[in-house]
């Protein structure tokens, strides 16, 4: 069982110490991926233009003038200024190159080219580097120019083709789950490529396309359309293979319910008044009752509409029936559940003050992870990093600054 994460089991070692993140991403997908890297321990230095810096800064909403959202997927970061466009900036890049684990990047496919920084010459300075690029459409293929956003990508990746009530009226995922993915796929690739390097001592490029990343996870739709010929359209909350897993109205309201077997169908025929149906030849296996799902869908809606979803949810958890509220945002926030597991934390920033944000949900035994920072003001660690990491002095760091590089 992994313990709480108290402040005394956050001052232990976490699982990412010692590893150098140089995150040069911007917006969501990328800036995601770092965010997890760095609670789980690494030191991410967040690298921005120092005009502006990533354009999330002024995404809402706005928390005493400052971006919550940016703040939200940028914490656990250091932060630093550097215009890589500038020659100096390229050199003073290469040096902290030379220095860290992984560089992690969401540019469109070939500017870090044209900037002279991609893996091709990185490597060549630090051959244990490990480059992880993350983009709409990957590093080739014929879309990998395109520009691409969340929303074109649920379209093009067939989720949305899945997602709503009906085919005339397409429906995005309601977070941003195609760059959410990409974000977590990079986390996984860069860990790999990091356990690889222990056996081998060579880095190496990692290749992360959210259009890829959603394809992966369109779960039984590729399945069902392979062996029928048939594309799968919207179906609501209904499922395709499991019945009845469905959103089912209540006195005031709706509740979820997923009876996946037999055993749960009978469990739930009982609770709700519906033991004539357990063997009837309609719904008395899983196929017959994914067959007659409109009949059965009438019959159970006419049961539990005779009682509240309160009544109802604890009915069906006493007898271990699967079910659940369709809780909004609020609920989540302050469900006992979401509390225990610390999955809303409150972060204070020096600026904008405390701000409540979803926690890390990954618990670890002996390495609690964990957020260790807020997000970084705009060039906030440029002294610390450029003096303690490459070895310049206070008077360049001056120079700099002045010249735009920084």
């Amino acid at each position: 069982m992994c313990e709480r994460h108290t402040d005394e089991a956050l001052s232990k070692k976490k699982p990412l110490e010692g590893i150098v993140v140089l995150d040069l991403t911007r917006v969501l997908a990328g800036p995601f991926a770092g965010m997890m890297l760095g609670d789980m321990g690494a030191d991410v230095i967040k690298v921005e233009n120092p005009a502006g810096g990533d354009d999330a800064r002024e995404f809402t909403p706005f928390l005493n003038g400052h971006s919550a959202y940016f703040m939200s997927l940028n914490r656990s970061k250091r932060g630093v200024t550097l215009n890589l466009k500038h020659e100096k900036g390229k050199e003073i890049f290469k040096k902290l190159v030379m220095k860290a684990d992984v560089v992690l990047e969401n540019y469109k496919p070939g500017t870090m080219k044209k900037l002279g920084l991609d893996y091709e010459v990185l490597n060549e300075l630090n051959p244990r580097l490990i480059y992880a690029a993350s983009s709409g459409f990957g590093q080739y293929g014929p879309y990998s120019s395109r520009p691409a956003y969340d929303l074109i990508v649920q379209g093009m990746g067939g989720l949305m083709s899945i997602t709503g009530f009906d085919k005339d009226h397409p429906v995005k995922v309601g977070s941003s789950i195609a760059d959410l993915l990409a974000g977590i796929f990079s986390v996984v690739g860069i860990l790999a490529a990091l356990e690889n390097r222990h056996k081998t001592g060579l880095g190496q490029m990692v290749d992360v396309a959210m259009l890829d990343c959603l394809v992966a996870t369109l779960e039984n739709a590729v399945a069902r359309y392979v062996t029928s010929g048939k594309s799968p359209e919207p179906i609501g909350n209904d499922h395709p293979s499991i019945c009845p897993f469905a959103t089912i109205r209540t006195k005031d309201g709706f509740i979820n319910i997923a009876a996946g077997n037999n055993v749960l169908w009978a469990r739930l025929c009982k609770v709700i008044g519906m033991e004539d149906y357990i063997e009837d030849p309609r719904f008395d296996t899983n196929a017959n009752r994914i067959y007659n799902w409109p009949l059965l869908k009438e019959i159970i809606t006419e049961h539990m509409t005779k009682k509240a979803t309160a009544e109802w949810l604890d009915e069906l958890m006493a007898v271990d029936v699967p079910c659940g509220p369709i809780n909004n945002i609020e609920q989540v926030v302050n469900d006992p559940q979401i509390a225990a597991r610390e999955m809303i934390v409150e972060v204070d920033n020096p600026l904008a003050g405390p701000l409540k944000m979803p926690g890390v949900p990954i618990k670890f035994s002996m390495t609690p992870a964990g957020i260790s920072c807020p997000a970084p003001i705009l060039g906030q660690h440029n002294e610390d990093i450029y003096c303690g990491l490459i070895g310049l002095g206070k008077s360049d760091i001056e120079v700099l600054k002045n010249e735009g590089v920084i």
